[in-house]
């Protein structure tokens, strides 16, 4: 839009709302009007939100308006409102529009936090950046509009690109330093030796940190680094990069006097970085030259990566392991938030934005003070740290607040010389334990550029001149196994506030044996055990740690320790013995690994403590919304801490279940159509023993292979095929070559199945793995002649009332909570899905209703013969009038349980199972 046109549309818009102002009636339109006709947006209602609930706060509020796109944030009062003045809240506090904006700004997710918070009363609009939430806002007459319009720009432009930045800027970085390990790593003479994989390992960090110290300043003056060695042909640039690290590592009054000016212009940098002189430094190519020279320090800006992601980009760029995976892996500062947010940081802000809005001045700076003690002297821990990305941005955010406090305490404009004097959040607040060698080096320093970073920001804050270095030595960052180690003597946990992080992620059945003792160990061969994932032990060693002490805890961890088999294993010790209550969880979502070979992994967020620790309300996040409930069970529900166990018989008295055919036979009896057809061409006497074969993927896409079932032909009719001889030949090598003793003992019986479930009459068949995009997970019938595979369980002689239950959304609702995963997808199981589910007490209407709903899915499928249930259960091409006859019948099911139909939300109806199956379960 031309100047002159928005000049003119903001005169219009003036002179239309000059008059007007009533919060309820006009908000929308002002808002509506505003961006549509001044600012261009062509379609206003859906660009901005209005009427946000506040979802994780005690009482119901609302947001007035807010844009996504731009993170703004909009607090909207009538006209006659004075935005100074307070008013009092259902909490009984009193505050300003502002601060009540800021407030709800502080219960958004971080994804969602807005960049801009606007308060306005129609003639008047004040505008807060939240880059400095407490510094006094820009103020809008709707007078000035038609002069001033371009103060709102960021309304329409997003401008808070500093993350997206950071992040780009951070795997650039990372990139350079792969390419500069590898050349170098070409020129040591031992390139698999576990020495000079340790020397390369500390000559890159020492690179990346003077790379880091020449571009933010800390050498004295930008350039120092490259000045010092652009002179430096290939041959002596060894000798050169020896001499330096020296020098770094030596007080200036300690230093040879005749190193040189270059040389001795060099700050004493100190903190051990450079302290071991032993390390096997290469000779460097004309190549290697270049890519410092050049490619790592003149095109190239160090000073503006994000020490958070920086950290394990870094890492995982040079580290072995993490190289083979390929790409990079970092946390992203979002999913860091998530966990440090609800469990500090939030009460941090909002109680800062109340000493912020004070009146009484020396009142003011006396809180401001206490505030920041009270920052210095919080305590945190990672014990499996890694690069130390959690710790890294936990700092910032306290060193952020910190800032803040000095605009409090010295005003906006102060000028001190000492600025050391005056910060108090420090590095040796943060604790960390972590196996790897080189990580831990690593995560120093990514804090020692963290620290800087601040430092700097700081300088600027209040004018100083102050140097950075040397690095202080208190960086209390562990070498060791977390799982075999006390945790008391890394920090006595009396000292301690919180303990954070995001501890490996691997399988029960992917572990390696060593770690599989680990676990065994920590849970002293517990009962279950075996089928704990990795990140259980740090659970159990929390647990044990913070026992009788107010130290709160979260963790991201895959969402397997909520599923399944291993809630009841692992969390039943957790509250039975330790106490155990979670304090906010992070429901099942997607953790993306950069790496360019691995899968999302899904995860939750687990906020845990003592009872001594306990918070009164807690909050469950999912999908960016927040909800207060007053406890959180370990199935990440408002409902008691019932654990569902694994048990052999069903609950309720309903048919039993069981998996389908376990052949164990090396694929020989198992074929294609393609494969059936050419058999029986060769051998056609074989055609009578073909019966169709599903398992879940050939019973979902209605796509059946076909097995070769000898089990009950004659020995003449077997010595009359002779393919099919073959084929039995080969089952019994293959079993006999087996590992297992329990396989070498059914080779005897090579045309049997290891496991053989061959119903005499049609059965109910339930896939036991479907997608997580399936509301239904399609189970059916089958007739008697159709083989089902272990991949399935099978129910014979089940009835329309059985099917129909088995088909609703309550029985639905129960597989996805308590039910495990195969990788994301639905895992549906004997022994802790069916066995323990609790049926309904229904009467004989009640169960009259359920199968005639339950038939006319069945005839509604009929109609549809072409369509696979791949099809039919798609949420984008599911039938409308298969929708519906599944809707009917979820209605019917939840009137036998007695559930109301409007109102009952899948996290009450489990709620209610739940209440049955302890119910069920302790009769």
């Amino acid at each position: 839009m031309e100047v002159s046109v928005r000049k003119k549309a903001a005169k219009i818009f003036t002179d239309r709302w000059k008059d007007k102002g009533d919060e309820k009636q006009h908000t929308q339109s002002f808002w509506l009007e505003l961006l549509n006709e001044v600012y261009g947006v062509s379609n206003p209602t859906g660009y901005i939100n209005f009427e946000l609930p506040v979802r994780n706060m005690k009482t119901r509020n609302f947001i007035d308006g807010y844009i996504e796109k731009t993170k703004v944030l909009i607090e909207q009062k009538s006209s006659h409102i004075n935005l100074d003045k307070g008013e009092r809240q259902s909490d009984g506090s009193i505050l300003n529009p502002y601060q009540q904006a800021f407030r709800y700004n502080n219960h958004q997710p971080y994804n969602k936090k807005a960049r801009w918070i606007i308060v306005s009363n129609f003639q008047e609009i004040r505008i807060h950046d939240m880059n400095n939430p407490y510094g006094t806002p820009a103020v809008i007459q709707l007078t000035d509009l038609s002069k001033e319009y371009y103060r709102l720009d960021f309304l329409i432009d997003k401008t808070n690109e500093d993350i997206e930045k950071e992040t780009k800027v951070s795997i650039k970085a990372g990139g350079l330093i792969g390419e500069i390990y590898s050349e170098l790593l070409e020129q040591y003479n031992e390139p698999d030796n576990p020495n000079t994989l340790e020397s390369i390992n500390v000559l890159s960090v020492r690179l990346v940190f003077c790379f880091y110290a020449e571009d933010a300043g800390l050498f004295g003056r930008k350039g120092a680094f490259r000045d010092y060695l652009e002179e430096v042909p290939a041959l002596y640039f060894r000798r050169a990069i020896i001499d330096l690290f020296e020098v770094l590592d030596t007080p200036e009054a300690e230093r040879d006097p005749y190193i040189g000016d270059k040389l001795g212009s060099f700050p004493y940098v100190n903190g051990g970085l450079f302290e071991e002189r032993n390390i096997e430094i290469p000779n460097f190519t004309e190549h290697l030259r270049e890519l410092i020279l050049k490619n790592a320090t003149s095109d190239f800006d160090w000073s503006e990566i994000s020490p958070t992601i920086f950290g394990s980009v870094f890492e995982s760029t040079l580290n072995p392991e993490q190289r083979r995976e390929g790409g990079m892996h970092y946390t992203s500062i979002e999913n860091i938030h998530k966990v440090i947010d609800p469990l500090f940081l939030n009460d941090l802000k909002e109680e800062l934005a109340l000493i912020q809005q004070m009146k009484q001045i020396n009142r003011q700076r006396q809180r401001a003070l206490e505030f920041q003690d009270k920052l210095a002297n919080m305590q945190f821990l990672d014990p499996a740290c890694g690069s130390g990305n959690f710790l890294t941005e936990t700092y910032l955010s306290l060193r952020e607040l910190e800032n803040q406090v000095f605009t409090i305490i010295y005003g906006d404009s102060p000028r001190l010389d000492v600025v050391d004097d005056f910060i108090k959040v420090s590095l040796d607040q943060f604790y960390g334990i972590e196996i790897n060698d080189f990580a831990v080096s690593t995560a120093k320093t990514a804090l020692w550029i963290a620290e800087s970073q601040m430092f700097e920001k700081t300088k600027e804050l209040v004018y100083s001149n102050a140097e950075f270095f040397p690095l202080k030595l208190y960086i209390n960052i562990i070498e060791g196994n977390a799982l075999t180690m006390n945790w008391n003597t890394v920090i006595d946990k009396r000292d301690l506030d919180y303990i954070i992080g995001n501890p490996p992620f691997f399988g029960a059945r992917l572990m390696s044996s060593e770690q599989t003792d680990e676990i065994k160990e920590i849970f002293d061969v517990q009962t279950g055990s075996g089928n704990l994932d990795y990140v259980s032990g740090w659970y159990r060693k929390a647990a044990e740690y913070i026992q009788y002490s107010a130290i709160k805890c979260a963790f991201v961890s895959t969402n397997s320790i909520t599923q399944g088999q291993q809630v009841a294993v692992l969390w039943e010790s957790l509250i039975n013995d330790y106490d155990t209550v979670i304090n906010f969880a992070y429901r099942t979502f997607k953790w993306e690994s950069e790496a360019s070979n691995k899968a999302a992994v899904h995860c939750v967020i687990i906020g845990f403590s003592t009872l001594k620790g306990e918070q009164s309300d807690k909050v469950i996040y999912q999908d960016d919304a927040a909800q207060v409930v007053k406890h959180i069970n370990p199935y990440l529900l408002e409902a008691p801490n019932v654990l569902v166990h694994s048990r052999t018989t069903p609950l309720s008295d309903v048919p039993d279940i069981g998996i389908g055919n376990k052949p164990i036979d090396d694929g020989n009896y198992l074929f294609t159509k393609e494969e059936m057809d050419a058999f029986i061409s060769e051998e056609p006497q074989s055609k009578k023993w073909f019966r169709p074969w599903y398992g879940a993927r050939e019973f979902i896409n209605k796509d059946p292979r076909y097995c070769l079932w000898v089990g009950e032909a004659l020995p003449n009719e077997l010595r009359a095929m002779s393919k099919v001889l073959e084929r039995v030949k080969a089952v019994r090598e293959y079993r006999l070559a087996s590992k297992s003793k329990g396989t070498r003992k059914i080779a005897d019986t090579p045309t049997r199945f290891h496991v053989e479930n061959i119903p005499t009459s049609d059965y109910l068949l339930i896939p036991s793995a479907s997608s997580e995009n399936r509301r239904y997970i399609p189970i059916g019938y089958m007739d008697k002649n159709s083989m089902a595979s272990n991949l399935v369980l099978i129910m014979p002689e089940a009835d329309l009332y059985t099917f129909g239950v088995m088909t609703s959304n309550v029985h639905m609702a129960w597989l996805r909570t308590v039910g495990g995963r195969l990788k994301s997808d639905y895992r549906y199981s004997k022994n802790i899905v069916y066995n323990n589910f609790p049926w309904p007490n229904a009467t004989e209407k009640q169960k009259e209703l359920i199968s005639k709903t339950a038939q006319t899915i069945l005839d509604v499928r009929a109609k549809y013969p072409e369509s696979s249930y791949a099809d039919l259960y798609n949420e984008a091409s599911m039938p409308p009038d298969l929708r519906k006859a599944h809707q009917n019948n979820d209605r019917a099911v939840m009137v036998a349980y007695g559930m109301e139909i409007g109102p009952t939300t899948e996290a009450d109806a489990v709620a209610h199972l739940f209440k049955l199956y302890k119910k069920f379960s302790t009769e």
